[in-house]
């Protein structure tokens, strides 16, 4: 059968449409395939940065070295926080266990034994005063017993004289009333003497001993030697240092939560010792100009640290909360913008960013970023984190 010129023409345009169709299906086919290949290289590449930035947070540490380094590890778990409220304060002196030293009689001071700053035990002499007048107590007190002893010999001779029938009852009782006159002249004279401090017997008359009342420190002196000196002046403040007042104010919106009885840290940030004690006293009445209260905790102090005038921060303890997931305070860094804490894995550590709560100053919860049970370095990060520091230079070099 013949085929006509019109028939070839269509059976041609057929054939086109059939290989164009297949060439765009081709092409489409090529564009897919091109589409997905830079797709997984998108891919690829963002798993690189990953990679990459998860390389650059690691941190190689063999057994040998973690334990030269004296790092320790903790596991994140479960946490009670002691919730405190922190009050700027200051060390005192203990105003119980702190004097004034008087001489409680004028005179000249003959001898300064004591330096300031020196401790001293009780019962030490301090310095000694010349003193017109204990000389004339001393020789008060003197007088009085001769008098008494003439008075008991008078006494004896009128009693024997009564039994013997020889003298008045009379004569006797006048004397009996002079040997109670005696005593009692006797006793006045002691207890001047005793008012003072002074000792009854001294081979010198106006020499007054001056001596420390209890043990503890010089932390003033006001008297040189040859000065004059006022029965009522100061002239020396002994301390016992062994314990202080840490002292703070205390605003009336406080006054709920600050109580005699509460717990209580002290702490400085010129050391790193901390103290802690209990709320002796809050005061009844606020400062006319500051409009606070006065609160004060006594604070042991053996080792002399805690030292009047040191600035502290007295951190009174609230209710404790319990926490599901926490760290120490000491296992954060700061890197960058973020936190981070170095979780332990095979052959040393990586820093993984968290997100922290709420904190005691010892112990902080995580929000995010670490599980229960997770191993982080709880002790000396900041070695972690310097080798981590070399490590990202090192690698940008």
């Amino acid at each position: 059968m013949a085929i006509s010129k019109q028939q070839r023409i269509a059976m041609a345009l057929i054939v086109l449409a059939g290989l164009g169709g297949g060439g765009a299906v081709l092409m489409t086919e090529r564009a897919k395939t091109g589409g997905e290949e830079a797709g997984h290289a998108d891919d690829h590449e963002e798993a690189g940065h990953a990679e990459k930035d998860a390389h650059e947070r690691e941190i190689k540490l063999t057994d040998e070295q973690l334990k030269a380094a004296g790092i320790t590890l903790q596991a994140a778990g479960p946490a009670t926080l002691q919730v405190a409220a922190p009050f700027p304060g200051e060390i005192r002196f203990d105003e119980d266990r702190t004097t004034h030293v008087v001489p409680r009689v004028a005179g000249v001071a003959e001898a300064v034994n004591v330096q300031l700053g020196q401790v001293v035990r009780q019962g030490q002499v301090l310095a000694v005063v010349a003193s017109t007048a204990l000389a004339e107590q001393r020789s008060e007190l003197l007088v009085a017993q001769q008098r008494r002893d003439a008075a008991r010999a008078t006494h004896e001779r009128e009693k024997k004289l009564r039994d013997d029938r020889i003298s008045a009852e009379q004569d006797y009782q006048q004397a009996r009333s002079a040997l109670h006159e005696a005593d009692i002249a006797v006793r006045n004279a002691a207890q001047k003497l005793a008012a003072v401090g002074a000792s009854a017997s001294s081979s010198v008359l106006n020499r007054f001993e001056i001596r420390a009342p209890f043990a503890g420190t010089v932390v003033e002196k006001h008297l040189s030697l040859g000065e004059a000196v006022k029965e009522d002046a100061s002239i020396f403040t002994v301390s016992d240092l062994g314990s202080v007042w840490a002292e703070f104010a205390v605003a009336p919106k406080d006054l709920e939560t600050v109580r005699v009885g509460q717990r209580v840290v002290v702490s400085s940030t010129a050391f790193d010792s901390r103290a802690e004690g209990r709320i002796a006293y809050v005061g009844a009445l606020l400062g006319e100009q500051t409009r606070t209260a006065r609160a004060r905790v006594t604070v042991t102090n053996p080792k002399g640290a805690w030292r009047p005038g040191l600035f502290v921060t007295v951190s009174v303890r609230g209710e404790d909360q319990a926490v599901p997931l926490a760290v120490s305070a000491e296992a954060l860094q700061t890197l960058g913008d973020e936190t981070v804490v170095f979780t332990a894995v095979p052959g040393g550590f990586i820093a993984t960013p968290v997100k922290t709560g709420r904190s005691d100053g010892r112990t902080v919860e995580v929000l995010g970023g670490l599980q229960a049970g997770d191993k982080v370095a709880s002790s000396k990060t900041f070695i972690l984190k310097s080798e981590l520091g070399k490590a990202g230079a090192e690698h940008g070099h």
